[in-house]
């Protein structure tokens, strides 16, 4: 085991207290006291179109920190820089708590940080080992999957209770020493990790590839360009998007114009990526090929993270209406998913991948994530059943929330910690920071759909269909996401039957 992975690990469970802590009091920060002077009826709404937005740039920015990471200044100081800007993103929390301007400058500040960094520690782990010991890196990925939520757990717990009885300059204090005390653990390992250094101005990077291949006529020099065609649409369709702006919002129009341009664009380079070989070499066009192949079973991931991150606002909302001890703040109950995270990452590993294995069923990867997709489906199906019994008027209480959470729980560690080690796996050595970055903005695009939802429900034709349901919109909701879900997770089994793996770690 290389010696420099617990300075990694330790950064990560400072960091991620540190984000967590202050993500899981966001909701009920914003609703208590930032936008009280909204009124009430419309609060909830922006207060979970705040929180989404919030989240779309932590996973929109991992695309910047990837690229400034594989081609100018490298990992161990990309993630160094940009720690120092999500530590000043927590001071401005905890100073403008009063100020909109001021808080939202800090969430963007944190947005920039935490995204910029966030493909880089999990890929800064994968550059610790080689072919070697690669058999070691499922299990420190693992460990970095329980550090995470071993944070997460105690950041649930404590901030809703400090925010409370000291206020919310504490409560936004607190993290920031942490992310304070994770730049500086980092630091100390400094002279002994390996880095990898980044290759700047290459000829043959991943959007080089894909923008000859889209703009090559062939060797000819005179064939038609259906890929180039194909590409155009999706720009046109792009720009009619954000038209849209003043019913969608500017983020929501932005990331679908991101969204369709990446899209079409990248089906425009997979028609004609064969006529550039000779132009560049065979291993970047393999490589190019791997990842477009990649981010289709990025793209059917989307809707679980669509439904993982709606439990710090919807579901918060929701405990907010369920009987509950006086002491009990509704966001203490995220605090059970990392609890149930790190009784299940062991469990699995130790007791049911084991008992799987000798009954002859081979836990592969996709097979994993796959599973992990249709849990969360179904844990939402049981999440809508709770909120029929509260818009029916029954008190319900708190405890019910259980069993969701432990569905939803049991899909993230077969989604989440196990597609960090599968991306990493998977793309090309120059396109480790990339490739990771794109499963990050899986995690935008599943807010964005959440956004897009939350628009749409808005409109008057849409929620006088909803009420000849005789449900009310949240329910609605919910058990539109269940299935939207549920059939991701049929189309994301169909794709990955055919899916070849790859084994791309470094040589010794």
């Amino acid at each position: 085991m290389p010696k420099q992975i617990p300075f990694i690990i330790a950064n990560e469970g400072c960091e991620r207290f540190s984000f967590y802590g202050m993500r899981n009091i966001l909701t009920v920060f914003l609703m208590t006291s930032l936008l009280l002077s909204i009124p009430e009826e419309l609060r909830k709404g922006e207060a979970k179109n705040v929180f989404h937005t919030f989240v779309i740039g932590v996973y929109f920015f991992p695309l910047l920190g990837g690229w400034l990471a594989d081609r100018v200044f490298g990992k161990y100081n990309t993630i160094l820089w940009l720690s120092l800007v999500y530590c000043a993103g927590h001071a401005c929390l905890a100073m403008f708590e009063h100020s909109m301007g001021g808080f939202y400058t800090g969430l963007f500040l944190i947005a920039l940080g935490s995204g910029g960094i966030k493909p880089l520690v999990a890929s800064f782990i994968g550059d610790q080992f080689d072919q070697t010991n690669r058999s070691l890196a499922q299990k420190v990925f693992d460990a970095f999957y329980w550090i995470i939520n071993f944070g997460s757990f105690f950041a649930s717990l404590l901030m809703p209770i400090f925010l409370k009885h000291f206020g919310a300059s504490v409560a936004f204090g607190i993290p920031g020493i942490l992310m304070f005390i994770a730049t500086f653990v980092f630091w100390l390992g400094r002279k002994k990790y390996v880095r990898v250094e980044p290759v700047s101005n290459d000829p043959h990077a991943f959007l080089v590839v894909i923008r000859s291949a889209i703009l090559s006529q062939g060797a000819s020099g005179t064939e038609t360009r259906p890929g180039l065609w194909l590409t155009l649409l999706g720009f046109a369709l792009a720009i009619t998007g954000l038209f849209f702006i003043p019913q969608i919002g500017v983020v929501a129009a932005l990331c679908s114009a991101l969204v369709l341009v990446m899209g079409f664009g990248g089906a425009g380079a997979w028609i004609q990526l064969e006529r550039v070989r000779g132009i560049h070499p065979d291993a970047a066009i393999d490589g190019v090929r791997n990842v477009l192949r990649l981010l289709v079973l990025f793209a059917l991931i989307t809707p679980f993270w669509s439904l993982f991150d709606q439990k710090a606002s919807t579901w918060v909302l929701q405990a907010d209406h369920m009987t509950k001890p006086e002491w009990f703040q509704s966001s203490m109950m995220q605090a059970l998913n990392p609890a149930l995270v790190m009784v299940l990452i062991p469990f699995n590993n130790f007791v049911l991948y084991p008992l799987l294995a000798r009954s002859g069923v081979k836990v592969t990867a996709l097979r994993r994530m796959g599973t992990g997709i249709a849990a969360t489906g179904l844990a939402w199906i049981v999440v809508g059943g709770l909120q029929l019994e509260i818009d029916g008027g029954d008190p319900i209480t708190i405890v019910w929330q259980i069993i969701p959470y432990a569905l939803m729980t049991f899909g993230e560690v077969l989604v989440s910690a196990t597609g960090l080690e599968f991306a990493y796996s998977q793309a090309p050595i120059s396109m480790k920071g990339v490739i990771t970055s794109f499963w990050y903005l899986s995690v935008t695009v599943g807010n964005l759909w959440v956004l897009l939802a939350n628009s749409s429900v808005k409109g008057e034709a849409v929620t006088a269909y909803i009420q000849s349901l005789g449900l009310s919109v949240t329910a609605f909701q919910m058990f539109f996401f269940a299935g939207f879900c549920l059939c991701a997770a049929g189309l994301f089994a169909l794709y990955a039957r055919n899916y070849r793996m790859l084994d791309n770690y470094r040589q010794a």
